[in-house]
């Protein structure tokens, strides 16, 4: 069994636009999740959202090859009814970051990653920063003895 991971959209835009100084670390939990120690999820939602910054920071073919690598490693949490529904009791301030919790929550996620967990205070799933999110997903769960 492998932790879920649910990645902020701001962890993946660390890697795909090289931001620095954060994304060598992004891209090490990013990598962490392409060699298996845990599983990736991206809200629904955020897909989109990242076509459109990825095309208007390097044009429609970049935009395209981002997604396309996204959706080659990440499964998608599913935004629905009930969990907009979720997201809006929340009444957080960032109607945003409440689907992602939400999303995170409804998928199974064991966590979510983000530069801001202290936009995701009050969420079911707890939200740490990249760094804490790879040291967990290194760490053995219990009687798991094939890491």
């Amino acid at each position: 069994m492998k932790r879920r991971v649910l990645f902020d959209l701001n962890v993946i835009l660390d890697v795909l636009l090289d931001r620095a100084p954060h994304a060598e670390t992004s891209a090490a939990l990013w990598a962490a999740v392409e060699a298996g120690e845990g599983e990736g999820l991206l809200a629904a939602h955020a897909v989109t959202t990242l076509h459109y910054l990825a095309t208007r920071s390097g044009g429609r073919e970049f935009g395209d090859r981002c997604v396309a690598d996204v959706m080659s490693v990440f499964s998608v949490a599913p935004i629905d009814a009930p969990v907009l529904a979720e997201a809006l009791d929340m009444k957080w301030s960032d109607f945003e970051d409440a689907v992602c919790a939400a999303a995170a929550r409804s998928a199974g996620c064991d966590m979510i990653a983000t530069r801001d967990p202290r936009g995701f205070k009050k969420s079911a799933c707890p939200a740490l920063a990249p760094i804490e999110a790879l040291a967990v997903l290194r760490t053995p769960l219990p009687g798991d003895s094939a890491r």
